[in-house]
C-alpha cells in the first residue's frame, strides 16, 4: 500500500513537473514571436553566470576563498572580503560571519549592489566580512570519501550543519585571523543552527561577541503559506517523493530560465513569484533588475534528509533533533523521542530583527523565541517586512543595515 501511494506521488510530481515545462515552451516560443525585437535586443546580466568570488570582485572588492573540512569529512568553501574597495589593508580588522538561510548560499550578501548589501556595506564600514556555505549548497559539495552522487553524502540535516559545520568554520576564522571572538549574522535557517550550537557548546559560544538573527526561526508552530502546507504531508513520505540526496540544486536548467525568462523584463515579476511562493517577498521592496541574479544562485540546494528535519519541525512545533523514529533514536539519543534544543542555555548577547509579514518566521513564534532568549539586546519588528527583505530588500540599509552597524561597534 505505502508503495502504491509513494508510485502515485512520483506520478504527479513527475506529471507537474512536465506540464510546467510544456507551459515554459509555450512561454518561449510566444516570446520570441511576439517579443523578438527586444529579445534580441536585451543584455543578460553578466553577474548571473558568476561565482561568489566573482560577484565580489566585480564590484572593485578584494575577494578569498578558503575550504574548511569537518571532523565528518565534509569540505566547506567559504568567502572573505578582508575589507572595503576603497581601504587600506592596514592591521587586524573586527571579523563578522554572515550564515545563509535554507536553499542559499554566501551569495546571498553581495547579490544587490554594493550600497545595499550587506556584505559590502560592512567591509566598507571597516570589518573583515566573511561568508558560510552550509554542506550540499551549491559551493560545498565536496567530502574526503563520499562523493555527491552516493546517497552518503546527502545523510545530514541542520543537526549536522549546527554541530560540525559551524564549529570547523568559526574555529578556521580564529586561526587564520588571530582573534580571540567574532561576531555572528545568521539569516533564517543560518540563525537556527546557531541558537542550537551557541546553546549546546558553550565553549563555542564563547567565541561569539554578538549574535545578530536576522528573520530567525527556531521553532515552525505556526508558518503560513506552502510551509504550512507540509503538515498535511507526512514526514516519511518526503524521500518517497524527492528520494534520499539532494533537494532543490542549483543547475543549469535554473540558470537556463534566468538567462532566458527571467533576463526578460516582462517576466521578471513572474520570476519573482518563485520567492513569492516559497518565503513571501514584498515587490515594492525588491529590485526586480536583479531577479536574474538572485535566481541563478538561489536556489543553492539542500539535502532532502534536511527538508524532512524541516518538515518534523512543523509537525511537532519543537525545535528538536532529527527524528529517527523510536527504535533508531535510542541508538542515537538513548531515547525514545528526539532531544531538544532549549535556546534559553544560549548565554551569547542576542540583537534580533524580524519581520512583521514573514510566513516562515511568525510573529507568533517570534514571541515564543523572544520569551527564550535571556541575554537579548535589541529587538526590532518591521510591520512591512517578509523573509526576504533581510537580504534583498531595498530599505534594508536604512532600516537595519545602519542599526547592524551601530551594535557591531558597540560590542566591538
Amino acid at each position: 500500500m505505502t508503495y502504491s501511494i509513494a508510485g502515485a506521488l512520483r506520478f504527479k510530481m513527475r506529471l507537474f513537473i512536465t506540464l510546467t515545462f510544456l507551459v515554459h515552451g509555450s512561454v518561449v516560443e510566444l516570446l520570441d514571436t511576439s517579443c523578438a525585437k527586444n529579445q534580441g535586443n536585451h543584455q543578460v546580466d553578466p553577474e548571473v553566470n558568476m561565482n561568489v568570488s566573482q560577484l565580489i570582485t566585480n564590484r572593485g572588492y578584494p575577494s578569498e576563498e578558503y575550504e574548511v573540512i569537518t571532523d565528518d569529512g565534509y569540505i566547506l568553501s567559504i568567502n572573505r572580503i578582508p575589507y572595503g574597495s576603497k581601504s587600506k589593508p592596514t592591521g587586524s580588522r573586527p571579523v563578522v560571519l554572515l550564515q545563509h538561510g535554507l536553499l542559499a548560499d554566501a551569495s546571498n550578501w553581495v547579490t544587490n549592489f554594493e550600497y545595499n548589501s550587506l556584505g559590502f556595506i560592512l567591509a566598507d564600514a571597516g570589518y573583515d566580512v566573511w561568508m558560510g556555505n552550509s554542506r550540499g549548497n551549491t559551493w560545498s559539495r565536496k567530502h574526503k570519501i563520499w562523493s555527491p552522487k552516493e546517497v552518503k553524502f546527502w545523510n545530514f540535516s541542520y543537526d549536522e550543519m549546527a554541530k560540525k559545520d559551524l564549529p570547523a568554520v568559526i574555529d578556521f576564522i580564529l586561526k587564520k585571523t588571530g582573534q580571540q571572538q567574532i561576531f555572528y549574522i545568521g539569516h533564517s535557517q543560518g540563525a537556527t543552527i546557531a541558537f542550537i550550537a551557541f546553546s549546546t557548546m558553550p565553549q563555542l559560544a564563547q567565541k561569539i561577541k554578538l549574535f545578530l538573527a536576522l528573520g530567525p526561526v527556531a521553532t515552525v508552530r505556526y508558518p503560513i503559506g506552502p510551509i504550512a502546507a507540509s503538515k498535511y504531508l507526512p514526514d516519511c513520505l518526503i524521500e518517497s517523493i524527492f528520494g534520499r540526496k539532494q533537494f532543490l540544486p542549483s543547475s543549469n536548467m535554473i540558470k537556463w530560465m534566468a538567462k532566458r525568462f527571467c533576463s526578460l523584463p516582462v517576466l521578471e515579476e513572474l520570476c519573482g513569484n518563485v520567492f513569492f511562493l516559497l518565503c513571501g517577498f514584498n515587490k515594492w521592496n525588491l529590485n526586480m533588475t536583479r531577479v536574474p541574479v538572485y535566481v541563478s544562485h538561489c536556489p543553492a540546494g539542500t539535502s532532502v534528509r534536511n527538508m524532512r528535519h524541516w518538515s518534523q519541525a512543523v509537525h511537532s512545533g519543537r525545535l528538536q533533533a532529527y527524528d529517527w523514529g523510536s527504535k533508531l533514536n535510542r541508538k542515537y539519543y538513548n531515547q525514545s523521542t528526539p532531544p531538544l534544543y532549549k535556546v534559553k542555555d544560549m548565554k551569547v548577547p542576542t540583537a534580533v530583527w524580524s519581520g512583521g509579514r514573514d510566513r516562515l518566521a511568525d510573529r507568533t513564534d517570534m514571541a515564543l523565541l523572544l520569551k527564550e532568549l535571556d541575554n537579548l539586546v535589541y529587538h526590532k519588528e518591521i510591520l512591512q517586512w517578509q523573509h526576504l527583505d533581510f537580504i534583498w530588500g531595498l530599505d534594508a540599509p536604512y532600516r537595519m543595515y545602519n542599526e547592524i552597524v551601530h551594535f557591531l561597534k558597540k560590542f566591538s
